[in-house]
């Protein structure tokens, strides 16, 4: 219980049901015993890898007031920019010790859904800078497309339609994140973490680290165990929403982040969420008699709102 598991999916974009069913397998032994995996053989090419780091370190070298022109405190829908210790991931800890970049699905301000007033719905807010939007808008679509490949196969594993999650991922309110974490000797007091414990919102999310290192999973033993940069690879891990529709069965587990030493981390998450009308309610298959369901049934939105409050002080203030 020292290691993450790393599982090869390129047989799920071929034709062997066998092969599937394989993968699956796998990823159904890693979620109950940890709830976090490497995959590798994915179809993202590594030059997205570069070209989004790059695109990251000018973004955030800018000074603070062009970043804050897309400040995520003055969005109706939680896209933009997130200064330094504006997110508090846990209660017991100073507030994280990182900056941020928020996207989503983009709908025009014309949407029907926008006009409503749907939470977590509407256009995204990008930068000023070359290639920026058309970079990120397709990188978007691309890690889309990736997490319902997992979500199909986690949907195998648990022995329902292999379509369930996809159906439910029509106008998802999924985000990609960038994130800096400025090196250590920059915090404001030594017990400022980088990201501090917590679990993820949402289903799963699929993280794409650069080298310097600093995540930390804790093992079914309390400990902190290090989930180091491997090549080529994401993390992927379960969230509070696949826990509660699985009854536990696949565990959210806390992770946190160590600010690096005498370097920069940038981190680019994929936070796969459906839907904001989806029920999250018990899977069939995921409890009886002896296992009745842990947690009352909830929407996607009704979760997300309740957590986004917990962690951001600004929507705690009444922000929409």
């Amino acid at each position: 219980m020292d290691r993450l598991p790393v599982i090869d999916i390129a047989p799920l974009y071929a034709s062997d049901p066998a092969a599937w069913t394989a993968v699956a397998r796998q990823i159904d032994s890693a979620c109950r015993e940890w709830g976090f995996f490497y995959i590798k053989g994915h179809p993202i090419p590594a030059q997205r890898f570069a070209d989004l780091l790059q695109a990251a370190r000018t973004f955030f070298a800018q000074p603070a007031a062009e970043k804050l022109k897309i400040d995520i405190t003055r969005s109706r829908n939680h896209r933009g920019y997130g200064a330094i210790a504006s997110e508090q991931l846990d209660p017991e800890r100073p507030s994280d010790f990182k900056e941020t970049f928020d996207m989503a699905l983009h709908l025009p301000p014309e949407h029907p859904d926008v006009l409503a007033g749907k939470s977590f719905y509407g256009p995204n807010r990008h930068p000023e800078l070359p290639g920026w939007e058309a970079l990120l808008e397709g990188h978007y679509a691309d890690m889309l497309a990736l997490a319902k490949t997992v979500l199909r196969a986690l949907a195998i594993a648990l022995g329902i339609d292999a379509d369930f999650f996809e159906r439910r991922f029509e106008q998802p309110v999924s985000v990609f994140r960038m994130i800096h974490y400025p090196p250590a000797a920059a915090r404001q007091s030594d017990d400022q973490p980088g990201a501090g414990a917590h679990t993820d919102y949402g289903c799963v999310t699929l993280l794409y680290q650069d080298d310097a290192g600093g995540l930390q999973v804790q093992n079914r033993q309390g400990e902190w165990i290090d989930a180091p940069p491997i090549d080529g690879t994401f993390v992927v891990n379960i969230g509070d929403m696949m826990a509660r529709w699985s009854n536990d069965r696949y565990r959210s587990t806390p992770h946190r982040v160590i600010s690096p030493q005498g370097v920069d981390r940038y981190a680019m998450p994929f936070f796969a969420e459906p839907h904001m009308d989806t029920e999250i309610a018990c899977l069939p298959g995921c409890f009886d008699a002896e296992r009745p369901p842990k947690y009352p049934p909830t929407t996607c939105a009704e979760w997300l709102t309740a957590r986004f409050a917990a962690t951001y002080a600004y929507r705690r203030e009444g922000a929409a």
